[in-house]
């Protein structure tokens, strides 16, 4: 039986990511499943009746399945795949008789081929001949342009979108695709401040490549096929493939895949294992990055030949044969010296992995095929740092090069390394060292700053020697004699030796300045950075990590359950992640914190270095000076866990200050004083009654108010017993107001002519202050006041009062029990409210008091309701503490069924669609209990509606995916 396969490996397989993550969505579909040798097969519940067939040959790979999908793999064996390699398959003694068939028949198909009759080659001469006559008109008008354009100056010349397109044009009808790219991109260098520079570059790049092609037959072959395929030419894959092969254990060290106008190109970096030769895989699909499943995952290696496309520097490749199927994970990248090279030759080019090794292999690759425009390096134990002049790389000795930030900082690379060395690697190109990969703890990390547009155009670094050039051309050669004094001594030398049209001497000058240049690239010096302190806390696990990141992208709502269980277990997050979680930091304030935690030591050292993230940095806990010199939010974290530990030392340290702090967050420090709260702190709430800042002063009165043994507490009392009495009535009394016209100094200062933001009570169309000011008096009151006036919460509830008494009344006492935390009270308020002023009740209030009652009462009101109720249940879930009690998830399971089953009998109701429910689906894919899938699971395969089956499949998925998620962080 063929070894399992891993889950990288699957999910290299896939054609994009929304089939991969289909794929995952269909664990606990399968039934019929087994593996026999090679082959893999099994049943998969779909929406209609009879479920998928699904079939894998795993000796190609090739892929059968019935379901109407056009992707290969589709999500269908992608799942079969994920749940073989997660040993969910069995073994089986023989293969299921629908998979037979088919593999019988590829089988059959396979023996009977034979190589097809050789078609005569008439013709191929001459459309060959044709072509080449074709791309060689194109380029003596490529020519003729553009000497024109720097024989008249460019600053004179036409340098629209429309003059580039006309030119490219004409390109295509030529048939030369390469050239008309090239020309496509130049109006983004007119955009350039040191476009003459830029444009002239590239208009030498064109006409030295245009003067190859003419000089074709005289070119070596590996140079000639390399200005074929610069002029783009095609190559057939046949031709490549009869190369020959080379045989080794590929590392795949790097991925990056980037769209333009739709068509989507994957680059794969391989580097042999044996023969340290660099080669690249390119595929390119239109529409969606629906690649070929033939290469592993980065980090992967894997034994196989591959076939280098003809030219002088070899670098791009195709996959020839495999001699092992199962691609084996690397945790080392072996360094080399070229062979090629004498000893004097070796010591000059620097040690394999270092700077100057890695300038000398570009060098030499230049030197071959000058019209390069990029070269891999693999750089090893180098430091990114960050500095004044820009990003470096930088070697032990000091030795450094400059990183590429055309495409963005790369801030991941940073926040993997920490300031310790890492193996890097990446392209090198005009602007610097471009990171593609990075080799750190033994895993391959992806440091890409971008998946997106590539960057045609590069601006590179300013030649100093090539400016006079510059000049002429911007004028004109007509105007202007080009002085070639100012370039290198090579090109001088060189460049004195060209004759003809000036404009064309001035071109070729430039290509060779240019190519000097590039190819003579030294290293600079740069001086590392402070390293990020030690982190001693546990790693996250690869799999959550994975998860979390995803999750982060889409703002799932699992986060919150997610760092609940993780926070206790005070994980740190992957360094190669830490650089996406502060990201993610600054944009989601929900989660802010958590994620800084998880991002740790190094997130701090991290976000001191990025202008944007600095305000995250936090300091460290136990730093005391944070209270003095700290900014606010250091401040309040710092008096927050202080609290914590020692809320006395927290009470002390906010009343020593108190005096001198102002601005908005002085409430916020008060606030701190809510974790604790106790009668110790009332000396300090006191105080802040005479803030001159309202909202200091309201939140004091809050507090104030949850303590009812306070003075504030009883002078509350004292104000509810003159202002509410018995009325007159013998038989059954009435409680009524006699309260004040006007609030006294004293009752000001507490804060009961506070107003609540809104006009919340009106007496004839003019706000009602007196009940207002009633209000928060019994809001503020103790609530066992109430029980020796009234009797029990039940018997006040019920009390006779009079018609403005009562709703003041009741809002102050649920204001009361919310903040006394009465779960007495809030029982007996909720059900009156409930059942008699439902329409006029604050609906958030309502659910307030509703969570406060014991999770027994919560489960017995809900069960009491019917599928009639659910916009109501729905609401009142939000208070049932997560998850949900099993009792509370089958009732509401239990609902949406019957919902279902009239949908069925009903269908097409507008009510009875399950987007109708589509929230509470949400909060039930949230809050359920993750062991109750199965039962979903079961309600889906019931349902006669495919849309309800649909939605309960979805659950269905959810909840196993929260149960990976939670067995994930144990």
């Amino acid at each position: 039986m063929t070894t399992a396969w891993t889950a990288d490996h699957v999910g290299s397989l896939a054609p994009d990511a929304a089939s991969l993550t289909a794929a995952r969505k269909l664990r606990g579909k399968w039934s019929g499943t087994g593996v026999h040798d090679t082959a893999l097969w099994g049943l998969c519940k779909g929406s209609g009746s009879r479920p998928y067939q699904t079939i894998v040959d795993l000796s190609g790979p090739a892929y059968k399945c019935t379901c109407p999908s056009r992707k290969f793999p589709c999500k269908h064996a992608l799942s079969l795949l994920l749940s073989w390699s997660a040993g969910e398959v069995p073994a089986a003694d023989t293969v299921a008789d629908f998979a037979a068939d088919w593999l019988s028949g590829r089988a059959a198909r396979a023996a009977g081929q034979t190589a097809p009759e050789a078609k005569p080659a008439r013709g191929a001469g001459a459309t060959a001949d044709q072509r080449r006559a074709r791309v060689t008109a194109g380029l003596a008008d490529l020519d003729t342009w553009l000497t024109d354009q720097v024989r008249t100056g460019l600053a004179q010349s036409d340098r629209s979108l429309r003059a580039f397109e006309t030119v490219a044009a004409r390109m295509v009808d030529a048939q030369a695709p390469g050239i008309a790219a090239t020309l496509r991109q130049l109006p983004l260098a007119t955009t350039h401040s040191d476009w003459p520079r830029l444009l002239l570059r590239e208009y030498a790049r064109l006409y030295v490549l245009a003067t190859a092609h003419a000089r074709l037959d005289g070119l070596s072959p590996g140079l000639r096929a390399s200005v074929r395929t610069h002029i783009g030419y095609p190559t057939p894959a046949d031709t490549v493939r009869a190369e020959p092969a080379v045989r080794d254990h590929w590392l795949v060290l790097g991925i990056r895949t980037t769209t333009e106008d739709g068509l989507y190109t994957r680059r794969v970096w391989l580097r042999g294992r044996a023969s340290g030769r660099w080669a690249l895989v390119v595929d390119h699909h239109y529409g969606s990055p629906a690649f070929p499943n033939d290469t592993p995952a980065p980090g992967f290696q894997v034994d196989a030949s591959v076939h280098f496309y003809p030219g002088a520097a070899p670098l791009r490749a195709l996959w020839g044969e495999r001699h092992d199927d199962i691609p084996e994970p690397f945790t080392t990248v072996p360094l080399h010296t070229d062979r090629s090279l004498n000893a004097g030759a070796v010591r000059a080019a620097g040690q394999p992995g270092s700077i100057a090794a890695a300038l000398t292999e570009q060098a030499r690759a230049l030197g071959a095929d000058p019209f390069l425009r990029s070269w891999p390096v693999l750089l090893a134990e180098v430091v990114p740092v960050r500095g004044e002049k820009g990003w470096y790389v930088v070697e032990s000795g000091g030795d450094a090069l400059p990183m590429s930030t055309a495409e963005g900082e790369p801030w991941r690379l940073l926040g993997l390394s920490g300031g310790h060395p890492v193996t890097v690697l990446g392209e090198w190109t005009v602007d610097g060292l471009v990171p593609v990969a990075a080799l750190a703890a033994g895993t391959m990390v992806d440091v890409v700053v971008a998946q997106g547009n590539p960057i045609p155009v590069r601006g590179g670094l300013e030649d100093a020697g090539s400016a006079e050039l510059v000049s002429a051309a911007l004028v004109g050669t007509a105007r202007r004699q080009a002085d070639m004094s100012g370039l290198a001594s090579p090109v001088t030398a060189a460049a004195t030796g060209l004759t003809g049209d000036p404009a064309a001497v001035l071109l070729e000058s430039i290509a060779l300045q240019d190519c000097f240049a590039r190819g003579g690239v030294t290293a600079t010096s740069a001086e590392r950075s402070e390293t990020a302190a030690d982190d001693e806390r546990s790693q996250l696990p690869a799999a959550a990590a994975a998860r979390l990141i995803d999750m982060l992208a889409d703002n799932s709502p699992f986060l919150d359950e997610w760092f609940a269980l993780a926070g206790p277990r005070d994980f740190r997050a992957p360094d190669g992640l830490v650089s996406v979680l502060l990201d993610r930091a600054k944009a989601l304030a929900p989660h802010r914190e958590p994620l800084l935690r998880l991002a740790g030591a190094r997130g701090r050292w991290l976000a001191a270095q990025h202008p944007g993230w600095r305000s995250l940095v936090r300091a460290a806990a136990e730093d005391e000076s944070v209270w003095s010199h700290g900014r606010a939010a250091e401040r309040r974290g710092w008096l927050a866990q202080l609290r914590r530990r020692d809320p006395a030392a927290a009470r002390t340290a906010l009343a020593g200050s108190w005096g001198k702090e102002s601005g908005p967050g002085k409430a916020e420090l008060l606030a701190v004083l809510a974790d604790g709260l106790s009668l110790e702190d009332e000396a300090l709430l006191e105080t802040a009654l005479d803030d001159r800042r309202a909202e200091v002063r309201r939140l004091a009165a809050d507090l104030l108010g949850q303590l009812p043994e306070s003075a504030f507490a009883r002078r509350m009392a004292d104000r509810a017993s003159a202002w509410l009495s018995f009325g007159p009535r013998l038989v059954r009394p009435q409680l009524v107001t006699t309260g004040p016209g006007v609030l006294d100094d004293a009752a000001r200062r507490d804060g009961v002519g506070d107003s609540f933001g809104y006009t919340a009570y009106r007496a004839d169309g003019a706000p009602d202050l007196a009940t207002g000011w009633l209000h928060r008096v019994v809001a503020a009151t103790p609530l066992r006041h109430w029980e020796r006036l009234l009797g029990s919460a039940e018997e006040a509830v019920r009390a006779s009062m009079a018609e403005g008494v009562r709703g003041p009344m009741i809002a102050g006492w649920s204001d009361a029990a919310l903040a006394q935390r009465n779960p007495e009270w809030a029982r007996a308020l909720f059900a009156a409210i409930s059942g008699t002023d439902a329409r006029d009740a604050d609906t958030d209030k309502l659910r307030e008091l509703f969570a406060l009652q014991p999770e027994t009462d919560q489960v017995r009101y809900l069960r009491g309701l019917d599928s009639s109720w659910l916009a109501e249940i729905e609401s009142m879930l939000r208070a049932v503490p997560h998850p949900w009690p099993g009792p509370m998830a089958e009732h509401v399971l239990r609902l949406l069924t019957e919902r279902a089953q009239l949908c069925a009998d009903r269908p097409g109701a507008p009510s009875l669609v399950p987007g109708s429910y589509r929230t509470l689906f949400r909060a039930a894919s949230a809050h359920f209990p993750v062991g109750v899938a199965g039962i979903v699971s079961g309600v889906a395969r019931r349902c006669a509606d495919p849309y309800w089956e649909q939605a309960f499949d979805q659950l269905a998925h959810d909840l196993i995916e929260r149960k990976t998620m939670l067995e994930e962080l144990q």
